[in-house]
């Protein structure tokens, strides 16, 4: 991989992180595109690294709210901060169960899949219809919501499905408030990336030693600076109820897909 095609996947996934369009999926079709020829585990260490840009993206757009929570959870009482924390770690038991469970079959699942991803890209569209349809949302997270929000992200593993269109979809048709539902969305897949890429270093199931280093931190910076812009933009977005014009983009995109993998 070089420098060039970093950039461009970098930027694919700053963008395709926080709109509900899938990431994993836009990177798929971006490699198969650009005729990346990268073994299943130099594919996976790309993925691991841009997303790693964009969850410090998320960090830094909610650097407030995470620093409000790190505050409260050192006064060691049952506050807001340590209940909203409790609804995190709740969202991310499924992930982490399907993570450490089909670990490998999910490697296989990142390695020019097109035909799954457009597939996936239909049913992310269909979701985020079915969201953008919902009437009322004016409800705070519960721990029972946290849990199948938490299920839609286990879900959104597979390429093709979106998280955040996922996620949030799932939180607007529960009645959860829009802007509430972003922020949740956004910052529960924060612990569970940091987890996965210290888990692959300590383990060896990544390595840094044989990777290009120069391109995978153009790759990094260019997700990181559009994974900001992407983030403030899609909060507005949900606010605004402007999820069908995503659907519509993944109907699109995914039936090229589909269709290109036959021809």
């Amino acid at each position: 991989m070089d420098w060039i095609e970093a950039l461009i996947l970098g930027i694919i996934q700053g963008l395709t992180e926080f709109l509900p369009v899938s990431s994993s999926g836009h990177l798929e079709i971006a490699k198969a595109l650009l005729g990346d020829t990268s073994v299943a585990e130099q594919s996976m260490l790309t993925t691991i690294v841009l997303h790693g840009a964009t969850a410090l993206a998320t960090l830094a757009v909610f650097r407030k709210e995470v620093a409000e929570i790190f505050r409260g959870l050192f006064q060691f009482k049952w506050n807001d901060e340590a209940k909203f924390s409790v609804k995190i770690i709740i969202s991310m038991v499924p992930a982490a169960l399907v993570g450490v469970l089909f670990e490998e079959q999910l490697e296989i699942l990142f390695e020019d899949q097109i035909l799954l991803v457009g597939f996936m890209l239909l049913i992310t569209g269909g979701l985020l219809l079915l969201a953008d349809r919902a009437k009322t949302t004016d409800k705070d997270v519960s721990n029972t919501n946290a849990f199948i929000i938490g299920i839609s992200q286990a879900i959104a593993i597979l390429p093709g499905i979106s998280r955040s269109g996922a996620t949030i979809s799932t939180s607007v048709l529960l009645g959860i408030d829009r802007t509430k539902a972003a922020r949740f969305s956004f910052l529960m897949v924060v612990p569970l990336i940091l987890a996965k890429i210290g888990k692959d270093i300590l383990s060896g199931g990544i390595s840094l030693e044989n990777a290009n280093a120069f391109p995978l931190s153009i790759g990094f910076v260019a997700a990181f600076v559009t994974g900001l812009l992407a983030c403030t933009w899609m909060i507005k977005l949900v606010q605004k109820s402007k999820l069908s014009y995503f659907a519509y983009y993944c109907f699109v995109i995914g039936i090229i897909a589909i269709v290109a993998t036959f021809i």
